[in-house]
């Protein structure tokens, strides 16, 4: 329920460190304000806010069509606003709808999954480890959820331990494991689990943790680390798609290596879309065809976004290079969210959302020849504490914050 309208103010604050160009955003300076403030009022809108411009690197392996022209003018910067849709939580990271059902579910990283209305869906905080990027993290629900109850959830574990689990809604004791994966280290639990256009179960795995992929895990297909999982989690524990790649040395639930952290991912149609969270310089978002991209290989860490990381010069030939990446002066940690597809903006239909946890910013990306236009909706420092985007049944966004709300993204 709509309780408050936060206003953002542009009001740009410089970051840190030194970037190469690949894809630019061009910043002009917003009013002497602060980055936000709440009001009851009716929302203001950003001023002055940055214009994006186009030339994201080549991708090798990624679709290559073009989202077609709109015919309605879409919104510039300064005409979206956010406003508080969900206060009162402790951390949530994911907001989003259950297919035949039109409520908007909340997985609050301590543990709990409620709906926006406050419903208490699930509490499991009795055997989530919640510290740091540990915690529950992601929930994903199959077809039939309105029939059956069915959901699953990703969480952390004492050990620690990733477990992707089956429940039904409001019964904590009806955990069915489906997977679990040890975690040599509290960091890179990935977190994301969504259902595909496929019907299977995909599960974001991070490299396992510490620096510089200490594990080896990125480029080991053996392991359940460092890439994305697919499996079909309609039987006990669960079962292996006919399709997955099956390739000689793969685990048989690996579909792709080489990502750091795909802290979130989504479907759009047939396109899996994943921010990949990375090290030392290079934040990056890939592309590919759920139907055709399994064995793909993200690079990490023998590239970082499409750079050099663990040797210099190196040999990435056959991996899938991001569409669009940027560097470490504008932020460091990459938070993914979802192709826009509501109808309360128009003009922005198959704009894909993201945004910067360090950076407090939120952009869009859409493609626009051969490469990708980047617009800048809310600018630096104005969405503090950035944890995750969600989606209700009409299509339209949302924003997780560490202050405990959800925030929708809205015309002012």
């Amino acid at each position: 329920m709509l309780v408050k309208r936060l206003v953002v103010v542009a009001a740009v604050v410089a970051l840190a460190p030194c970037s190469d160009e690949v894809v630019t955003v061009t910043t002009a300076s917003g009013d002497d304000a602060p980055p936000a403030t709440t009001s009851t009022e009716a929302p203001q809108t950003t001023s002055a806010a940055p214009v994006a411009t186009s030339g994201a690197p080549s991708t090798s392996g990624a679709p290559t069509t073009s989202t077609p022209a709109t015919t309605v003018p879409p919104p510039v910067p300064g005409d979206l606003v956010l406003a508080v849709a969900v206060e009162g939580l402790e951390q949530p990271v994911l907001a989003i709808a259950a297919p035949g059902d039109d409520r908007m579910f909340v997985v609050d990283q301590v543990g709990r999954v409620v709906t926006a209305d406050g419903e208490v869906v699930l509490d499991i905080s009795d055997r989530v480890v919640f510290e740091g990027e540990q915690g529950l993290l992601g929930i994903a629900f199959p077809a039939d959820f309105a029939d059956s109850g069915r959901f699953f959830v990703n969480y952390v574990a004492g050990g620690p331990v990733t477990r992707v689990s089956e429940f039904v809604s409001g019964d904590s004791g009806s955990e069915r494991v489906l997977l679990e994966i040890d975690q040599p280290a509290p960091n890179h639990n990935g977190g994301m689990i969504a259902f595909g256009p496929d019907g299977h179960l995909w599960i974001g795995m991070g490299d396992g943790g510490g620096a510089d992929d200490q594990f080896g895990n990125g480029q080991d297909p053996a392991v359940l680390l460092g890439g994305m999982l697919r499996i079909d989690a309609s039987t006990e524990p669960h079962a292996i798609p006919a399709d997955n790649p099956g390739l000689d040395g793969w685990a048989p639930e690996k579909w792709s290596i080489g990502l750091r952290n795909p802290w979130r991912f989504t479907f759009d149609g047939e396109e899996l879309w994943i921010a990949d969270v990375g090290q030392n310089a290079w934040e990056e978002i890939n592309v590919v065809d759920a139907g055709s991209g399994y064995g793909s290989n993200f690079g990490w860490p023998l590239l970082e976004g499409t750079n050099c990381f663990a040797e210099d010069p190196c040999d990435a030939s056959g991996t899938v290079l991001p569409i669009a990446e940027y560097s470490h002066d504008e932020g460091c940690s990459i938070t993914g969210g979802f192709v826009y597809r509501g109808s309360a903006i128009p003009g922005l239909d198959g704009h894909y959302f993201y945004g910067d946890f360090c950076g407090g910013w939120i952009r869009s990306l859409v493609r626009e020849g051969d490469g990708v236009a980047i617009t800048e909706w809310f600018p630096p420092g104005s969405v503090n504490g950035h944890t995750g985007f969600g989606v209700d049944a009409a299509g339209e966004l949302y924003v997780t914050t560490t202050e405990g709300t959800v925030l929708r993204i809205e015309l002012g």
